[in-house]
């Protein structure tokens, strides 16, 4: 991998198109059809999992470590705090829909070229802003069909949301057919998307640090996800009234990396969640990391899975990372090490 999708942005967005900037989102969507089209949540989706091959222009997601069976949630809320939907934060379970909320996250950043509330810690303040429904600034120059699809998929209910074939079908007639009519930023507005760049070496360390982590939280006694209003997403952000919120301390505090390293022996079924459960409720966990390696091509034209040696996948779980090609592709090729092959045609 060359570059994940946030350092991808940084470096390259106020060069690319609409049309490339479509094409990303729409291989991201692709990705997680397969992912969904399988009965599985990814629960942690965000930038920096989405990874680049520069060499054949491919995009990955990787980060299976709390991907698993819509019916068997988890018994925490973890992740990384910006792109965590709100009904999530109250403590509602992961859903399809939540990854939608995430992928709307991800729309945004693709169209500003940043990470969604850059400027905020990953603290009480933001989460309370998202529950409000405060969403990021719709960035000057958006097609308003993308932008209006965006908003969808943050939508504060998720039974509003657009589920994921309707957002592949979207997203694809957008890139295909409508590429022409998309107007391209002015010059004015790509000055106004650029990331700013800090002075200091290490304060960018720290906005990518922050930007990337991911660790649980708990949140007790908050009220009703809810939308904003035009006029409460321009105002000054304020708190009227107390809420109860607390995330792990030092102690607790358990990132990304370290809780991938748990699921070393685990794969992606029912038993994986409870063992997962009773794990995260541990301080000290001697662990080491986990991944296996997904990847996709063509059988007929429906998706059709076919394990071959289920065996050995119990027995070695390696690097995990979903390639999808980020064009309009008739195939992709689905492989997971560990001597299993499965075989998907999208239609």
């Amino acid at each position: 991998m060359d570059t994940d999708l946030r350092k991808y942005l940084q470096q390259t967005h106020n060069q690319l198109t609409w049309k490339e900037k479509i094409k990303i989102a729409y291989g991201i969507i692709l990705a997680l059809s397969i992912i969904h089209s399988e009965n599985a949540i990814h629960r942690d989706l965000h930038s920096g999992n989405i990874l680049n091959l520069q060499l054949n222009q491919k995009w990955y997601i990787s980060d299976f470590g709390f991907c698993g069976p819509a019916d068997k949630p988890l018994n925490c809320i973890f992740g990384n705090l910006p792109y965590i939907a709100p009904e999530v934060i109250t403590g509602k379970g992961y859903t399809f829909a939540s990854d939608i909320y995430s992928f709307a996250m991800l729309m945004w950043e693709i169209s500003s070229g940043q990470p969604p509330f850059m400027n905020y810690e990953h603290d009480y303040i933001l989460a309370i802003k998202i529950i409000d429904g405060k969403r990021p600034k719709i960035v000057s120059g958006t097609p308003l069909r993308y932008a209006n699809l965006m908003k969808k998929c943050w939508d504060a209910d998720p039974v509003r949301r657009p589920d994921i074939n309707t957002l592949v079908g979207e997203i694809f007639d957008m890139y295909e057919n409508k590429l022409d009519e998309l107007p391209q930023p002015k010059a004015k507005d790509k000055m106004k998307t650029t990331i700013p760049q800090p002075k200091a070496k290490n304060k960018m360390e720290t906005i990518s640090s922050k930007s990337f982590t991911s660790k649980i939280y708990n949140f007790e006694n908050l009220p009703e996800p809810r939308n904003a209003t035009e006029k409460e997403q321009i105002a000054p952000f304020y708190i009227s009234r107390s809420y109860d919120f607390s995330s792990s301390d030092n102690s607790d505090n358990i990132s990304s990396k370290k809780l991938s390293k748990v699921f070393k022996k685990l794969q992606i079924n029912s038993k994986n969640v409870d063992d997962f459960n009773n794990l995260s409720n541990e301080k000290n966990v001697n662990t080491e990391s986990s991944e296996y390696k997904v990847d996709k091509s063509e059988i007929n034209s429906n998706y059709i899975m076919q394990d071959d040696h289920k065996k050995e996948i119990e027995q070695q779980a390696k690097k995990h990372s979903l390639d999808i090609n980020d064009d309009d592709e008739k195939q992709d090729e689905l492989e997971i090490s560990g001597n299993v092959s499965k075989k998907i045609r999208t239609s």
